[in-house]
């Protein structure tokens, strides 16, 4: 055996994720004394010390069974009003919300009052073990959903209340109670399991020697299989060759009364076998009854909650299909149902499987009831086909006659033959064989020696008609099959078209809104549906990202939230809330849910099988797609927070560079002006001074510029426009920046007429000071530096040369950004990457832009500042 199976084996047995562990008292009838057993072991672990509570124990009266309640911790129930009925219900939120480490629940299978959660107390059994609380609870085998019809037959009752097989599989421990069928009737009479006159009726109905002894076999044998189970997964968890794989096992299922019984069998025969199983229907395309449908999809719900897998084909010939796809999923069992075929010129289905087999094991479950017709379905449209074929046979029969003296006779029967043809594309079999009947009588009426009678003289004609009827038949027959091929291709590609355009919607979605949009208005294509789709927010309430919200009703809000936490569906059509309008399918991914998916038919009616497996099949891309918008925002937010810690590591060091050579020079002067006083020569002292009160404005400069970005990145900066004359701005930012262009021979080029201005004069002006000192930073001692001012129609524009190393082409873009500074040329040391982002911060908030080009005699780089010209302002009279 691979490594890989004996991990699976020893993994089985690990906790499961923080899940409760499930033991289950298996009985063969009441009065066995499962509850008795159950409180027994409930009592061993109270003395160890175990938190435990009785969520609900059914004494039914028996005072042994109230006595070892003693001292047990009790939920208390909740109480209904049904129907004049005061009925008591386990408290499945008390207990959720009590935690304790073990919870009692008597009677898996009862069945809870309407407007409980669940429909089940399984069900309830369930969300205790997903709680992490483990769950002791009892059950008679004759409630096993596969063992319902065998329970039938036995007894001649029919068993309402079901639990899955598969609960009891997944079990971490079954302990079967039993009791010989004599002693339980001795019980059973002593009034220790119910009142007199309730076990004198329970002994004549139920509670017979023979009876008990049957149901006694059914649990030995039920217990017996988890024991092979359990032996086989020891034998794997010590790596011993465990039994070999032996395929899958394949039920096919039409929609008759035989459904649920060959589910149940199938399910059985894959338990005692370890096999996965299939419950598979073949659609030929034919109408179905009301009735077949029913059945047909009582048949699929019970299949998955068996454990199966519902797969619906499309196909004509039943046979080959199943076949094909046995081979495909490489089954090693096929079961089908059996009875006395009822055209006995026809090979039956059983035969024909049996003939093309092979290896394949074919199983088939008899029935011991007569075979009934199936019920064809009778609505107007059936009956305006067989108006078709008449109308189609008269008219053929016109057309002949008018045709008759152009025509041969053995022509004229191609147009009979048409006729039967369209009847037959255009209806199904039956009606098309009713045209080919009444063509073939019209044809012998009209046509054939001696007319106007359906007598025949000559033998040739007999053969003539014979072999009209014949292609007449097969024509009908191929067109029809045909048709229906059309019918299911149609169904198929509509439902793969819809897959397609779903995927092609969500594909161009890129993030959580746009995926939940483009699915909205696909999901718009259904009228028969209302569909939403809801999501949480931080608050954990309900939301429509996509559409309107639903109005939902306290019932509907549970059934939402259950489906939500435990990422199964609920509501209408359910074991979970199942009275609500809604069916909810929550929507997964790594783990988590995404979304919610709620449909709600405009008929009130649940949603088949098939419907279900539509909106499931549509919702997995969902899925998917909002999982990949879901990862994309994470990768986005994660990228984001590197890109801030870089720019966070790029400031602060840029700011402590550039904030602390200014400070060092400050504190140099002033330590000097402090030892050496008035031995310091008024020259060098007022120098010194004039140093430190430049490194201070350039210390302010850096600050400025720091809190300027620091609002324009948060949206702070507010605009305090005026009129202002531009010159007087150039005028304004050459004095603040008279030392540092000191060393620069600066020429001014400044038109006449300028227009004003209506900006923020301090915000341009920080900007245009901000070009100005990089330009002088960047340039040679001596270096030119023009700085022009002119205006045209519409704009106004600050340019500034300089003679430095100048921008490549590749890098201009860049010099804006923040953080983005170079070393080519620069006599002041490098900066902070700032001035610049921030210039184009404060003249993009007044509309303007910047822009780079060359600077002077071929050398450095030009910035200009544009700015709009606003309609000028009256002008005041003096």
């Amino acid at each position: 055996m691979s490594d890989t199976d004996r991990a699976d084996a020893l993994l089985a047995d690990l906790p499961g994720g923080g899940r409760g562990r499930l033991k289950v008292f298996l009985g063969a009838a009441p009065g066995v004394g499962k509850t008795f057993a159950m409180l027994q072991a409930a009592q061993a672990q109270r003395r160890q010390g175990v938190a435990l509570r009785a969520g609900i124990v059914e004494s039914h009266g028996r005072a042994e069974t109230e006595a070892l309640l003693a001292g047990l911790p009790q939920q208390p129930l909740r109480r209904f009003d049904y129907r004049g009925l005061r009925l008591a219900e386990l408290d499945l939120d008390g207990l959720l919300a009590a935690r304790p480490k073990l919870a009692l629940v008597d009677e898996l299978a009862h069945s809870n009052a309407p407007g409980s959660r669940h429909a089940k107390r399984w069900q309830d059994v369930l969300e205790l073990l997903d709680a992490g609380i483990d769950v002791y609870t009892t059950v008679n085998v004759q409630h096993l959903e596969s063992l319902n019809d065998q329970v039938r037959d036995i007894t001649g009752v029919q068993v309402r209340e079901t639990v899955p097989d598969w609960l009891l599989q997944d079990a971490d421990e079954i302990l079967l109670i039993d009791l010989p069928p004599r002693e339980l009737l001795e019980r059973l009479r002593d009034g220790k399991v119910y009142v007199p006159e309730q076990a004198r009726a329970a002994i004549d109905a139920f509670f017979s020697q023979t009876n008990l002894t049957a149901l006694r076999e059914l649990a030995m044998h039920t217990a017996a299989a988890r024991v092979d189970a359990d032996l086989d997964r020891r034998y794997r968890q010590q790596g011993q060759e465990a039994p070999a794989l032996r395929g899958r096992l394949l039920v096919g299922i039409t929609g008759d009364e035989q459904a649920q019984r060959l589910v149940r069998h199938a399910s059985r025969v894959a338990e005692r076998r370890h096999l996965p199983w299939s419950a598979l229907h073949i659609d030929t395309g034919k109408p179905a009854s009301e009735t077949a449908r029913a059945a047909l999809q009582a048949a699929q719900q019970l299949a998955e909650r068996l454990g199966g897998e519902v797969v619906l084909l499309r196909a004509d010939d039943v046979a080959r299909a199943l076949l094909d796809h046995a081979r495909e999923r490489r089954a090693s069992l096929l079961l089908v149902g059996h009875r006395g075929q009822r055209r006995r010129w026809r090979r039956g289905l059983a035969e024909r499987l049996l003939q093309g087999a092979g290896t394949l094991e074919i199983s088939l479950l008899g029935s011991d009831t007569e075979a009934p017709r199936t019920p064809r379905a009778r609505t107007g449209w059936r009956r305006r086909d067989y108006l078709l074929a008449m109308g189609a046979a008269l008219a053929a029969a016109a057309l002949s006659l008018g045709v008759s003296r152009v025509l041969e006779l053995p022509n004229i029967s191609l147009v009979f033959l048409a006729a039967v043809l369209l009847v037959a594309v255009r209806s199904s079999l039956w009606p098309a064989l009713a045209c080919a009947g009444l063509s073939f009588l019209a044809y012998d009426f009209l046509f054939i020696q001696p007319t106007l009678s359906l007598s025949i003289r000559r033998e040739e004609d007999v053969l003539t008609l014979l072999f009209f009827l014949l292609m007449a038949g097969l024509t009908g027959d191929l067109a029809s099959r045909q048709r229906r091929q059309l019918q299911a291709l149609r169904r198929t590609q509509a439902e793969t078209g819809e897959l397609l355009e779903l995927s092609r919607r969500l594909t161009a979605a890129t993030d959580r809104q746009a995926v939940l949009s483009a699915a909205s208005q696909q999901f718009a294509q259904h009228p028969d549906v209302a569909i939403c789709l809801l999501g949480r927010d931080a608050d954990g309430k309900w939301q429509a990202p996509a559409g309107e919200h639903p109005p939902l009703a306290e019932q509907e809000r549970a059934a939402a939230d259950w489906a939500w936490r435990h990422e199964q569906p609920a509501g209408l059509g359910t074991g979970t809330l199942p009275s609500g309008r809604w069916w909810w399918l929550p929507l997964s991914g790594d783990g988590q849910p995404l979304a919610l998916l709620g449909i709600a038919p405009h008929d009130g009616q649940p949603l088949s099988a098939e419907q279900r497996r539509l909106y499931a099949a549509l919702g997995q891309p969902l899925a998917q797609a909002l999982a990949r918008a879901q990862l994309a925002s994470d990768l986005e937010a994660a990228r984001l927070h590197g890109e801030t810690e870089q720019l966070r590591s790029a400031l602060l060091a840029s700011v402590s560079h550039d904030l602390r050579t200014p400070l060092t020079a400050m504190r140099g002067s002033i330590d000097s002006l402090l030892a050496l006083g008035e031995r310091i020569p008024p020259a060098d002292r007022r120098e010194l001074l004039e140093g430190t009160r430049d490194e201070a404005e350039r210390l302010d400069r850096y600050i400025q510029n720091l809190l300027d970005m620091t609002r324009l990145g948060h949206g702070g900066l507010k605009l305090m426009r005026d009129w202002v004359a531009p010159a007087d701005i150039l005028a304004s930012a050459l004095q603040r920046l008279r030392p540092v262009l000191a060393p620069l021979r600066v020429e001014l080029e400044v038109a006449e007429d300028l227009p004003l201005l209506f900006v923020h004069a301090a915000l341009i002006e920080q900007a245009l000071v901000n070009v100005l000192e990089n330009a002088a930073r960047f340039s040679p001692a001596g270096a030119r530096l023009r700085i022009g001012l002119d205006a045209d129609e519409g704009e106004l524009r600050f340019a500034v040369a300089d003679q430095g190393p100048g921008i490549p082409a590749q890098e201009r873009d860049k010099v804006f950004d923040m953080f983005y500074t170079a070393s080519r040329g620069d006599r002041g040391g490098q900066g902070t990457g700032l001035g610049l982002s921030i210039c184009l911060g404060m003249v993009g908030a007044h509309g303007g832009r910047v822009s780079i080009g060359d600077g002077l005699d071929g050398r450095g780089a030009c910035f200009t500042l544009h700015l709009p010209v606003h309609p000028q302002p009256p002008l005041e009279d003096e």
